[in-house]
């Protein structure tokens, strides 16, 4: 789908504030309400609209220790890889998992209570599993910059 200037207006406003209402999103846009509305909707049709959220405050929640985890499996194959991808669904501190490329086989970015939390899914979760080899974890000190956002541009 290709977007003109007004979808990517509305893209934009919506990753700053999902929580616009019609009418706000088309005061911002320069659309009326109806027109702003269907554009919505095809956007979300098209799947480039894909979910709307509340983002949390992960520390205030008790969850003060971020983490990424590098992961090698002990074998590379497609039932392994399976197994580690089954295992990473069940365990809800990890927040996101890529698969790469290079040394690791996988990146987790996890949030946790604290360091012994971090020890559980190091020692208790991830190293007793069956498809891993090698865990490395880095804590993360401070964080400079933090976004979902996706730059749109006509």
């Amino acid at each position: 789908m290709s977007i003109d200037s007004f979808d990517a207006r509305l893209l934009r406003a919506l990753q700053a504030d999902a929580r616009l209402t019609n009418h706000q999103l088309a005061d911002q846009v320069g659309l009326s309400a109806s027109q702003c509305s269907r554009r919505r909707a095809a956007l979300e049709a098209a799947g480039l609209i894909t979910a709307y959220r509340a983002d949390l405050d992960a520390g205030r929640l008790g969850y003060t220790l971020l983490v990424f985890v590098q992961v090698t499996l002990s074998t590379h194959n497609r039932d392994n890889a399976r197994r580690f991808r089954d295992l990473v669904a069940t365990v809800d501190s990890i927040q996101e998992c890529f698969a790469l490329t290079g040394d690791a086989d996988y990146l987790l970015r996890a949030i946790l209570p604290g360091l012994s939390d971090l020890a559980g899914l190091v020692n208790d979760i991830l190293l007793p599993h069956e498809s891993v080899a090698h865990v490395r974890s880095s804590i993360v000190f401070e964080t400079l910059k933090s976004t979902r956002h996706v730059p749109v541009r006509v």
